[in-house]
């Protein structure tokens, strides 16, 4: 349970404050707002659009040649995973906007392209984020055997080539969201407490706007290309298909190369539920960022090549992520704390995929130093 699971409040605790202090001071100093302002209104535009345009174009009629269908439905991809990673992520983390209903209404657009919104903030916000990479709690290490992403976790021969098959299974992600995890999530979530007396919709309403936006998704994205579009009805499954391979591929991409790592650790608590360190070291110690350099790339993916000032400010928008980046490794440093970063999102996959394979050859896994 999630209370039974505890951080030193007062232990080490210098380092956050000074690092809230200095971030605080940048924003005032700089009078600006830590939410998103014009352009991330001009992001949205351009995600909901290269999800929605190639969507349009197919479905009046206006492309109709095979092959262009299929780029349609790539792109479309594309533009799923822009939308989760880009405008979804800071409003379900009450980042996008200083308006809550703003936040509410664009973090539904989880539901919108095949997901809940409601799932994905106990998930991502409350377990995720709250104990990242501890066994048990943290859902985004938690793959099911197919998988080992701790080296607490039972590990199986099977294991040893999953840095070669990893990428399949990272590609259909999305589509076990889409048609049954969601329901899975909501029961589990249901059982843990999570949901009832946490939210003030019942659960018999949460039930019933699950089933009625997946049942609105497939119609628009399953149903209505069957009927209208030129090809047959199995090339269009295959390529509703594709398109959850690329959102899910790009996802799942970003997400572990943060913190499946060969620099991770794995902190369990004591037999009295106490972990060794506080939430914002623990953070240091199990997150990675990647291609700093990188602004296209950056742009695109919603700043979350910066994991590390995500996890310790993940509510500030994701557009102030560069620009806070620099305090945040400076303080780390000055306080005798890991900063890990990759030159390069090439380099974070490499390392990755090696930290699968390592994971799939031993038993016990030690993180090794940056």
């Amino acid at each position: 349970m999630l209370k039974d699971i505890k951080f030193p409040k007062n232990r080490d605790s210098d380092f956050i404050v000074t690092l809230r202090n200095r971030v605080s001071e940048h924003f005032k100093s700089n009078n600006i707002s830590r939410y998103g302002d014009v352009r991330m209104v001009l992001k949205t535009v351009v995600m909901l659009l290269l999800y929605f345009i190639p969507y349009t174009l197919m479905m009046t009629g206006v492309v109709t040649h095979t092959g262009v269908i299929f780029v349609m439905w790539v792109l479309m991809g594309l533009g799923m995973a822009g939308i989760g990673l880009s405008v979804m992520h800071d409003a379900n983390h009450s980042a996008y906007s200083r308006k809550a209903g703003v936040n509410r209404l664009l973090g539904y657009l989880a539901n919108i392209i095949g997901g809940s919104a409601t799932n994905w903030k106990i998930q991502h916000n409350v377990l995720h984020h709250s104990f990242t990479n501890v066994e048990g709690m943290d859902e985004d290490i938690a793959p099911g055997i197919i998988m080992r992403f701790s080296p607490h976790q039972r590990r199986y021969k099977l294991h040893r080539v999953q840095h070669l098959y990893a990428w399949f299974f990272y590609g259909v992600m999305t589509l076990s969201w889409a048609f049954s995890k969601d329901f899975r999530q909501l029961f589990r979530y249901r059982k843990m407490g999570l949901i009832n007396g946490k939210n003030k919709n019942t659960f018999g309403a949460l039930i019933a706007e699950l089933l009625l936006t997946k049942v609105f998704y497939y119609a628009y994205t399953i149903a209505l290309p069957i009927i209208l579009l030129p090809t047959p009805w199995w090339l269009t499954v295959i390529c509703f298909i594709t398109m959850h391979f690329v959102a899910g591929f790009v996802l799942a991409c970003i997400f572990q190369s943060a913190h499946v790592m060969p620099t991770s650790e794995y902190p369990l608590p004591d037999q009295k539920g106490n972990l060794e360190n506080n939430w914002a070291i623990h953070q240091l110690l199990t997150t990675t960022n990647f291609s700093p350099s990188s602004k296209i790339f950056s742009w695109y993916i919603g700043g979350l090549n910066y994991q590390i000032e995500h996890h310790l400010f993940p509510n500030i928008c994701h557009i102030h992520y560069k620009s806070i980046s620099n305090i945040v490794k400076e303080t780390a440093q000055e306080f005798g704390l890991p900063y890990n970063s990759q030159p390069n999102f090439v380099k974070a996959l490499l390392n990755h995929s090696k930290m699968l394979r390592t994971l799939g050859k031993y038993d016990e896994v030690k993180p090794v130093m940056a």
